[in-house]
């Protein structure tokens, strides 16, 4: 089993609403999460495939943790048939971002590559 994911000191988001968002990443890592890519301690590219809502979905949920994370900077882009998540932290919260990673990789049956 996985450990558990704290948020950051950084993170506005009520702890009682927390596991739900955790819970909203892991849905989503575990529907439509195809690829994952490291590129250093700071940035990553999470690749998404499914629904012709996915798109929405994922701008969604990046926009609502960037609201109460702010460390976090999502771009969202669209492509053929699938939707990359570009996201980059700050080095002090490199470690939130690796937990992520790790989350998604095995949540979405992935591996992740450093590029």
């Amino acid at each position: 089993m996985d450990a558990p994911m704290e948020a950051p000191d950084a993170c506005t988001l009520p702890t009682a609403e927390q596991p739900l968002r955790l819970a909203e990443f892991d849905a989503l890592f575990a529907r439509a999460l195809r690829s994952v890519e490291v590129f250093g301690a700071t940035r990553a590219r999470m690749v998404f495939a499914g629904p012709e809502d996915l798109e929405d979905t994922v701008r969604d949920l990046a926009a609502r943790e960037a609201a109460c994370c702010s460390f976090f900077a999502f771009t969202v882009t669209p492509g053929r048939g699938g939707v990359a998540l570009d996201i980059e932290v700050p080095p002090r919260y490199g470690d939130v971002l690796e937990a992520l990673v790790q989350r998604g990789s095995t949540l979405g049956g992935c591996s992740s590559l450093t590029g």
